[in-house]
């Protein structure tokens, strides 16, 4: 059976772990590339057109953007741990390198650059807002990286989330397909996934309210969901918590959702 083209498969080996381009993905605004870089391993990138959100995913990294340097950015020894990432905003016009102090996973977020002067900044991982959101086998833990109440960015979104093994995430379901402020915002979106233990797997599902898309996807450990349009609730079975990195661009910066009404009710208060 095809796999789902909404899904795109890890590559076990290799620096390139992961990669979703505009042209592959069919739509306008996101971007992104996850590298492994061996220790002492190095990687130059051009941003041109597109502003780039660097988040060191694990591993510690040293950056420089056209000879401005950021050193020994990263702590995390798995996505998994409750600490937030070291991240670098850059913004469109420049030369990035990275460089590993020692292995390291680093997630690449780009979309276009917009026209006003920005500037390159490391997002401090202490001022990342960390938060639960839902109940009960709803809860999921959330490190807002570059939300849009930071004004650093045109046109990026990213944020990453923790879902214990046992609940479900993007859920109820929600949609962001539409420029129809204050209802919605139309926001392309990837769900870099991620397993404890790595051997797992979860389960994301991307539909339309008309279900001219309904696919739905077994997801393991490193692979990436594209979400055009639609709701894309995801779910981690028993004995695996799963981690998402999200990227999100829009021809607005600015996320409002709409629920998917046939779910809404278990947003509620009981009776």
């Amino acid at each position: 059976m095809p796999l789902s083209p909404l899904l795109v498969k890890a590559s076990a080996q290799g620096r390139t772990v992961v990669e979703v381009t505009p042209e592959r993905a069919g739509w306008t605004h996101v971007g992104f590339k996850v590298l492994r870089l061996a220790e002492g391993e190095r990687e130059s990138v051009d941003t041109g057109a597109r502003e780039l959100c660097l988040v060191v995913l694990t591993g510690t990294v040293d950056v420089e953007v056209d000879g401005q340097r950021f050193d020994k950015l990263g702590t995390r020894d798995s996505v998994f741990e409750p600490v937030s990432p070291a991240a670098v905003y850059v913004p469109g016009g420049k030369t990035v390198t990275v460089r590993a102090r020692r292995n390291a996973e680093v997630a690449l977020c780009t979309a276009p650059a917009g026209t006003e002067p920005r500037t390159v900044s490391v997002i401090d991982p202490a001022a990342m807002t960390r938060s639960v959101r839902g109940k009960g086998s709803n809860t999921r833990h959330v490190c807002d990286i570059l939300p849009h109440t930071d004004p650093r960015a045109a046109h990026l979104l990213v944020v990453e989330v923790l879902t214990p093994a046992g609940h479900s995430s993007s859920y109820p379901p929600h949609k962001h397909e539409r420029d129809a402020l204050p209802e919605e915002t139309r926001l392309e979106e990837t769900y870099y996934h991620r397993l404890n233990p790595p051997q797992g797997f979860a389960f994301q599902r991307v539909y339309t309210d008309d279900r001219s898309l309904d696919e739905a996807m077994a997801v393991e450990n490193h692979d990436t969901v594209m979400v055009p349009r639609g709701y894309h609730p995801v779910v981690a079975p028993h004995g695996y918590d799963l981690y998402y990195l999200n990227v999100m661009a829009g021809p607005t910066r600015y996320w409002v959702f709409r629920n998917d009404p046939a779910h809404e009710w278990m947003l509620q208060p009981a009776a």
